[in-house]
């Protein structure tokens, strides 16, 4: 079979380990070359544009998953409802997997986002836009929050979700590669320091771009970077970083893998300036 038709499913419930490592190594080989693919130079990093609505797209064999979820949410959640709108998703990705934080680990998210209350929040991944509603519904009124992704199709589909949800105007979306973007981020959205980060895009860039980060002095005495995955598929050279490098206080909230029973968590990391 081709790259494109090893499922989510068959990456989340083969039989044995090494069937589910060999689709996983499948499934990223074809997201690094979809980096490649969608990849735009510095001057592209831009607020995302208007893209054709993608609820043109009514035929299931034409739409692709997250297209399926975004269908399936303006039929069953209630328009203007953050709550809704992530309850929605969760129901679909019982059923259908999709590499969401999802509604597990999103509860020690939420717990992390309620006890920072950030006033400034970046995410690296967007994907269909799921951790952005569930975030952004719970920050402090005037937060600044962008989130960045460098697939614009899964970006055209967060934009909608998140304006069926209500919080178009709380929410910066970015379409780039992240290490062209976090350079730019001071200049560009005029910010100092994030209060909180949170990591959930290609998992051997989380250490490139925490260090980037560091860099571009957008982290401050304090400021919480949450990571996700770090079991599976796994970031071990990020797990290892933040908990020796000496910069961050960091502690491991273990967990599950988003919509299903195996093992997964997440790492929070405070910045010690």
């Amino acid at each position: 079979r081709s790259l494109s038709e090893v499922t989510d499913r068959e990456y989340v419930t083969a039989d044995h380990d090494g069937e589910v490592l060999k689709l996983y190594y499948r499934m990223h080989l074809w997201t690094r070359l979809q980096r490649l693919v969608f990849q735009k130079p510095i001057q592209s990093i831009r607020v995302i544009c208007p893209f054709p609505s993608v609820r043109q797209r009514t035929a299931s064999y034409d739409m692709s998953k997250e297209q399926r979820v975004l269908q399936f949410v303006q039929q069953n959640a209630t328009r203007g409802d953050p709550d809704s709108v992530v309850a929605a998703i969760d129901k679909f990705c019982w059923k259908e997997w999709a590499m969401n934080v999802g509604d597990v680990k999103g509860a020690i998210l939420d717990g992390v986002v309620k006890e920072t209350a950030p006033m400034t929040m970046l995410e690296l991944g967007t994907y269909m836009g799921y951790s952005a509603v569930r975030t952004v519904r719970l920050l402090p009124q005037g937060a600044k929050f962008i989130t960045i992704d460098v697939n614009p199709e899964s970006a055209a589909v967060a934009k909608e979700m998140i304006s069926f949800a209500g919080l178009e105007d709380r929410i910066i979306q970015v379409i780039s590669d992240s290490a062209e973007a976090i350079p730019q981020l001071k200049t560009k959205f005029n910010v100092e320091t994030f209060d909180m980060v949170f990591i959930d895009h290609f998992k051997d860039a989380y250490i490139r771009d925490i260090k980037l980060l560091e860099t571009n002095k957008l982290l401050r005495k304090g400021t919480v970077v949450v990571a996700d995955n770090i079991i599976y598929p796994g970031a071990p050279d990020y797990a290892e970083y933040v908990r020796t490098c000496g910069k961050y206080d960091s502690t491991f909230y273990e967990s599950k893998l988003e919509y299903s029973d195996k093992p997964d968590g997440l790492e929070k990391s405070v910045f010690r300036g």
